[in-house]
């Protein structure tokens, strides 16, 4: 296998040679836009619109034309061709996780649609895990990463970067005097044999303009490369599942005159998945019973509902332009499991049922005013308002049936339901930012302070159930306010060259989970306490790097330093109480360090020649390392060093890519006996055809080769000298294919 080590040398050798050419006047349009990465336009990472190259930090645009010719379909595809992020998931039932960026994941990365946050990710045993992969991404015209502590804009939940899903408007569709527009799309995946249909209608006037965007999706259990078969836990083959989704997205815009625009968005996604958990039929060595049919249906929706206003060219002493929403967003995970097993004499058979079930509603208010003066040196101010208010709620019930006798019960040992983990939990976010971009020396240099002030509430309800539960446990509230400040800076020493960097400070508030742990078992001699005085995980990050922009060139070399203190440790074991009972309790007690480098660039390789007019080339890598600094241990959660290289050629109506995936072997893991996931390479191939106008072909056949190999977000916390490392393996050779028409 090819390390990536040296493919990323020979990117850089490649671009070193090319910026020594002589570019032709005469270079193709189709490679030209692809060395134009840094001019793409994000609003994420400064909130207000940048191109990529003005950006003091690293961030990814993917836009609408990247995820229908990568044939992306699902939040893990999105992050592909993206080193130093992953999205995790697991093996056997739960699927798709959330996002990893630079080692942190979960409840540290915020993922927000259109600017409001989506559900927060929780498990707690075996048949619990409410994820964060609520979008759709039909529903998108772009997607922005931003990489690093992002709390001076967004606050808590900040700590390790942000994912912005940007969902499409009317006024994408409808232009150049186009008052209409219907496309449908039908698409095929084989690695789950998923089958995807779906419409989009726009319409527009001289003020009103709509769209609808309606989706299904269908298929089986994803493919892995698994050898074992049958039943019971050495089966290695993914579980039998039947998945089924859908979503919606309607938007209505008034536009009064040519300066302001009000927004109605109505939007939802609902997944079901039934699965035959044949890896947990069989002899349970913990509990003697043999199971004899264990089946899940785990059911996920969110539905939002926003009002938006934006208003340019306002011209008033405090703002020239501003945009604010009001939206109510709905979340809610429901799970539930059935074992039927049989027992030793006199209880020979039982069935198990459980649900899990989590419930997060969120109202909120979001406002952003944009003021731009001066003139030897220019402030472009930013700033607004974040508020938010959001009910968890968490329970879990069982019954236990005795077929025989027909006797049903709540009790299941250790539990007797229904419980809840945490009381129900109110949450309240007030924050004010502000953020101004300076410019000097006509703009040649710039520098971005930014401060946001977050004030945190916590207030728990103890109901019956929680209280049944924890007889005498008395519940916290948390007050907190967080300051987290900023300061970059962007420097363009010369025509396509530039510096950029800075410090950031990220925060996270302590969860409501953490903070009210909820159980006390008497007969397994155990019991959890409120700690009030948890503190917020903080991270200060250091970023610089360097960016060329030619017309036929890009590229960027970043490092970063970020340091993360005060770690929350969830049911930390602290000793025995007055009753003999074991103590546990969440605590402030880690401390880590992730350090590392990142490069993405790209070449029009028609500059050398015009007989390579629609070459492109495109590469990027990560390496990073991390250590907990509480224990001295490798960070599991940081990723091997990881490498992207591909080669496109696009004309007028067809196009195609090569694109590798390489990862080298991860050797720094927290214990000596965990599985060390070993290198791979991976290629992909892309086609697209646009064989009549508005209508598109696209192909793709990803691991061409057919290679056996662990992703890297997919690997658990496994032994060296497990039996059953198949299960986590990818999709061998796959094709996924799409056809798009519209009129």
């Amino acid at each position: 296998m090819i390390r990536p080590t040296l493919l990323t040398a020979a990117v850089w050798l490649a671009l070193a040679g090319h910026a020594n050419a002589e570019t032709p006047a005469d270079t193709s349009a189709a490679s030209t836009a692809d060395a134009k990465e840094f001019d793409r336009i994000q609003v994420t990472a400064t909130r207000t619109e940048r191109a990529v190259a003005d950006v003091p930090n690293t961030v990814s645009v993917i836009d609408r034309e990247q995820l229908d010719d990568q044939l992306i379909r699902d939040i893990k595809d999105l992050v592909r061709y993206e080193p130093g992020v992953t999205v995790t998931s697991s093996f056997g039932r739960f699927g798709l996780g959330g996002f990893r960026i630079r080692g942190l994941e979960a409840n540290r990365v915020r993922i927000q649609t259109d600017g409001i946050a989506v559900s927060d990710a929780f498990s707690i045993g075996s048949f619990s895990n409410a994820n964060r992969n609520f979008i759709d991404l039909d529903t998108l015209k772009r997607v922005e990463i931003v990489r690093g502590p992002s709390s001076s804009l967004y606050g808590s939940d900040a700590l390790g970067g942000v994912v912005s899903f940007i969902t499409k408007d009317p006024s994408d569709y409808l232009h150049d005097g186009k008052d209409t527009y219907f496309g449908v799309r039908l698409g095929y995946d084989s690695s789950w044999s998923g089958l995807l249909g779906g419409s989009t209608a726009a319409f527009g006037g001289e003020r009103w303009s709509g769209l609808v965007n309606v989706s299904h999706r269908q298929g089986k259990e994803t493919e892995n490369q698994g050898r074992v078969g049958g039943v019971g836990s050495a089966r290695t083959q993914s579980n039998p599942q039947e998945r089924d989704g859908r979503s919606l997205l309607g938007k209505l815009v008034f536009a009064p005159d040519q300066n302001q625009q009000f927004t109605l968005t109505v939007e939802g996604n609902e997944d079901t998945t039934d699965t035959d958990l044949l890896t947990q039929r069989g002899l349970q060595p913990l509990t003697g019973a043999t199971n004899t049919s264990v089946t899940a249906r785990d059911h996920q929706t969110r539905a939002r509902v926003a009002f938006s206003h934006a208003w340019n060219g306002l011209e008033s002493a405090f703002a020239d332009s501003l945009d604010w929403q009001v939206y109510r967003q709905d979340s809610e995970t429901t799970q539930y499991t059935r074992e039927e097993r049989m027992l030793p004499a006199p209880t020979l058979r039982d069935i198990r049922e459980r649900e899990f079930n989590f419930d997060q509603r969120t109202y909120g208010l979001q406002a952003n005013l944009r003021k731009a003066f001066g003139d030897g040196v220019r402030h472009e101010l930013a700033y607004g308002i974040d508020l938010s208010r959001a009910e968890t709620r968490q329970k879990r019930d069982g019954l236990r049936t005795f077929p025989l006798t027909g006797v049903s019960t709540p009790v299941m040992l250790p539990d007797v339901f229904p419980v809840r983990d945490f009381p129900v939990s109110e949450t309240t976010t007030a924050a004010l930012y502000v953020q101004d971009e300076i410019s000097f020396a006509d703009g040649a240099f710039r520098l971005v302070p930014g401060l946001r002030v977050d004030h945190y509430r916590l207030d728990p309800e103890q109901d019956a159930i929680f209280a049944g539960d924890n007889p005498g446990v008395v519940l916290a509230d948390i007050r907190e306010t967080s300051v987290s400040p900023k300061l970059g800076m962007v420097w363009k020493f010369a025509p396509d060259w530039s510096l950029f960097g800075g410090y950031a400070r990220g925060f996270r508030s302590p969860p409501y989970n953490d903070v009210n742990i909820g159980f006390t078992n008497v007969q397994f001699g155990y019991t959890a306490i409120a700690n009030p005085d948890l503190k917020p995980e903080t991270s200060d990050g250091l970023e610089f790097g360097a960016r060329y922009a030619g017309d036929a060139v890009y590229a960027s070399l970043s490092g970063y330093y970020n340091r993360y203190d005060d770690f929350i440790e969830s049911m930390r074991f602290i000793g025995f109480n007055d009753d003999g009972l074991m103590v546990y309790q969440s605590q402030n007690v880690a401390e880590a360090r992730i350090h590392g480098v990142e490069l993405k660039a790209g070449a029009d390789l028609g500059a050398w020649s015009q007989a390579l007019d629609g070459w492109s080339m495109r590469g990027a890598a990560a390496w990073s390392r991390g250590k907990n600094r509480t224990d001295g241990t490798p960070l599991d959660s940081v990723d091997p060093l990881t490498a992207t290289l591909g080669i496109a050629y696009d004309a007028e109506v067809w196009g195609a890519e090569l694109a590798g995936r390489f990862v080298d072997r991860k050797d720094r893991v927290s214990a000596d006996n965990y599985y060390r996931q070993p290198g791979y390479g991976v290629l992909d191939l892309y086609a697209h055809w646009n064989f009549a106008p508005g209508a598109k072909v696209n192909v793709g056949v990803l691991n061409l080769a057919d290679k056996t190999y662990i992703d890297a977000g997919d690997i658990a916390l496994v032994s060296a000298a497990s039996t059953t490392l198949d299960r986590y393996t990818s999709p061998g050779r796959t094709l996924s294919a799409s056809l798009s028409v519209s009129w």
